[in-house]
Parts: C-alpha cells; structure tokens; sequence
C-alpha cells in the first residue's frame, strides 16, 4: 500500500519507530517490518499515521482513555483498543497458560500501574481501578432464574443480583454498577441470542438496558471482512450517555486477503521469537510434524465418507487456498480437521500455531510461548483483532473527556 508507505516514511523523517510504534500500539519491530516492506501495512493503521502525523504524538503522550480487560484470554481485545490509543489498567484472567502467553505479550507497564488479577470472581468490585471501558469476552451460561419473577428480576434497582448470581456475567454487571464506565464492549458467540430459548440475552438485555441504564447495540459481524476466516461473533457495545453510535459505519466488505496469505513463507524462519520451531530455517519448508500421519488421515477420510452416506455434513475441511476457512476452534488441537491445508503429493496437514496467529489477526511479533496444544486452544478462544479493532475505532470519537469523566461517585 503505497499511500501507506508514504504515511510512514513522513512520520520517520521526525520520529523513531519505537515512538510510532507506541502511538499505532504495535511492537518497532512491526513497524520497522513495514519500513522494509516485509511486511504489508494493514489499512487500520493508516488513519492512525495521519492522525500521528496531524497531532505530532510523542512516545511520552498521555493514553486517550483507560479500559479494563476482563476474561482476557491472550490479550485479542486489549490489542485493539491498544491500537485507538486505550491504557489498559486492569487484566482479569483465570487460565495459567492464557496467564502465561498474555504476560509474555503485555511484560511492561509503559503508562500507569497496571493491576493482574486471576479469578475475577474472588476480586470486589470497588478494587477495580476507574476506567472508561470495560471489555471483555465473557463466557456463555445460562440463568436460573426460576422461581424469581419478572418484576423482582428486572424492575427493581439491583435487580440483576437475581438473575444473573452465579455466572460470570454478574462479575461484569457488577463491575459496571460500581463504576459506570462511559462504555464498554462485550464479545461471545454468535448463539447467545439463542441460548437457553433466548433467556440467556434477554437477561444480559434487560440487565445492561433496565437495571445499568446504558444505550445497548448489539451486531453479529463476521470475522471473514478482516481476516481469511468465516467466524460470527456477537459484539455488544454500551454507553453510559446517549450517542449516535451505528454499527451500520463499518465497513463490512469481504476481506481481499485469501488463506494463502496467512501460510508460511520461508522467510518465516528468520521470526527470531519463534526459532524455527514452525519452519525449518535449513529448507524454508512447515516443520513435517504439521502434516497429517497416514493414520489419522485415513480416518478423517473414512468418517467424512460414512457422514456423508448417511446425508449429514460432518467431516474434514480441505481449505481451499484462494478463499476462506472454517471457524478455528479450541479443540483444533485435537486432530485439525476443521481447517486442513493440501499439500501437493502428501497428506494435508494442520495450520501451526503462528498460522493460527495470523488467521485471528495477531502480528508476527505476537509471542508464542505455550506448546501447540494450548496455544490452538487459546487462538482458537480468541477474537480476530481486526474486526475487535473496526469497533473499536467507531467507538473511539463516543469515548470523549466530557463523556468519560471518572463517575464511581454517581453509583449508588
């Protein structure tokens, strides 16, 4: 992208890349990646070099906003909101092995004392810090709300303690009621609509609506607009003050990238951070333990072929390189099936985990430290980033000083 490029080599005759590399959120060793011409510039970063280039942004510049990160994961979210200029200052997450790949990506409290909590569940809600969005990807269960009536569970202040006591979308409610954030953004599957008929959403609804007060938008967006990848995620995303935010500004076109671009090239064996352990640095070729064991592909075969003949659709996916893929799941880890990559004269074999990486839209110099089974298990829990980064954007200009002003006094 040469429009791109020229942002870059403007913003260099004054800056170094570590100072735009703060500014944009990303590693310098992305950004001199994209000076080389290694790597392509993606087009989220483009507004944020012109707006680098309009505000004369230093490395020392303050955070637009501070957000907190819950239900963390590897860190998808706080990557976006890290791109639009956000200070995360508190991180909830409870797996060690997410723990460990998050801390290896996020190790330095550049601007402000950053709080880690693990169990959300155990942390009181006035230890959380005062932020202006709350995010995070909360996991879906269902309510019991029997024996708790309509009016008690919906019409009474505090009312969502009923409802939604022991799930762990009450930790968000409460963190909500305590702090009023100014926004926040909320991701899950694309079937919270459905769950439990539909009691599911419509208690998060009427919690985030009735009981909290804030504007609600809710959009099922397909990750394929950003990345090679079919993957439906509902986005929530609320404001503590009426806006005019619209899901219908983002740009929703299919993606222009195919799963071509995601593969390994064989410059991937210079990735200094992964050290050859997806490429072999001596043949520039995937590591042989990705391919598919005789074995293993003879059954994969033989089940998709026994499916079939009894008319139903389960079995391997072949990807066709020139488009997308399936939805990358957390038990890829398992056996691949669901995205299976030919390879001329051999068995298919699986994505590697850096593949896996780029699929979701992390940037090469995201740290890969867990094994492989863990790390398909997390990027197969995580959001695409870009498409996280694209909301993130439109709900930047609603996240203004007046409309953000700290409100932990109004609670109550």
């Amino acid at each position: 992208m040469t429009a791109a490029l020229d942002l870059l080599r403007a913003a260099r005759e004054s800056y170094s890349q570590r100072q735009i590399a703060e500014a944009l959120g990303v590693n310098d060793r992305t950004v001199a990646r994209w000076e080389a011409g290694n790597t392509s510039i993606p087009s989220l970063a483009v507004p944020a070099l012109k707006e680098f280039l309009r505000l004369g942004r230093t490395s020392s510049a303050p955070r637009a906003f501070t957000f907190v990160d819950l239900f963390a994961g590897i860190g998808g979210i706080r990557t976006a909101f890290e791109r639009i200029g956000g200070e995360c200052v508190f991180t909830s997450e409870w797996d060690r092995w997410a723990q460990q790949t998050y801390k290896a990506n996020f190790p330095d409290d550049e601007y402000g004392e950053h709080v880690f909590a693990g169990d959300i569940t155990a942390v009181e809600a006035s230890a959380v810090p005062d932020h202006d969005v709350l995010v995070g990807g909360f996991p879906c269960q269902p309510f019991s709300i029997a024996g708790v009536s309509k009016k008690n569970a919906l019409g009474r202040a505090h009312g969502f303690a009923d409802a939604t006591q022991g799930t762990l979308f009450f930790d968000v409610a409460r963190i909500i009621d305590e702090k009023r954030p100014a926004a926040f953004l909320l991701e899950n599957v694309k079937n919270l609509k459905s769950h439990d008929k539909g009691r599911t959403f419509e208690v998060i609804r009427a919690t985030l609506q009735e009981e909290l007060g804030y504007e609600l938008h809710t959009r099922v967006i397909n990750g394929k607009h950003f990345t090679p990848q079919n993957r439906e995620r509902i986005i929530l995303v609320g404001f503590r003050e009426g806006s005019d935010f619209d899901f219908d500004e983002l740009a929703l076109e299919d993606y222009p990238s195919t799963v071509r671009d995601v593969l390994h090239k064989p410059s991937d064996a210079d990735l200094s951070h992964d050290g050859g352990r997806f490429v072999d640095p001596t043949t520039g070729r995937v590591n042989d333990k990705y391919t598919l064991t005789d074995h293993l592909w003879t059954y994969l075969q033989n089940y998709a072929a026994k499916h079939r003949a009894a008319g139903n659709g389960f079995g391997f996916g072949l990807v066709d390189l020139d488009g997308t893929t399936r939805t990358l799941s957390a038990r890829y880890y398992k056996d691949g099936s669901e995205i299976l990559i030919p390879q001329t004269g051999r068995n298919p074999r699986r994505l590697t985990p850096r593949e896996c990486a780029r699929l979701m839209g992390f940037d090469d110099d995201f740290v890969i430290p867990v094994s492989d089974t863990q790390a398909y298990k997390q990027f197969g829990n995580s959001v695409v980033v870009p498409a996280i980064s694209a909301v993130a954007e439109l709900m930047a200009h609603h996240i203004s000083p007046a409309a953000r002003s700290v409100s932990g006094s109004l609670a109550g």
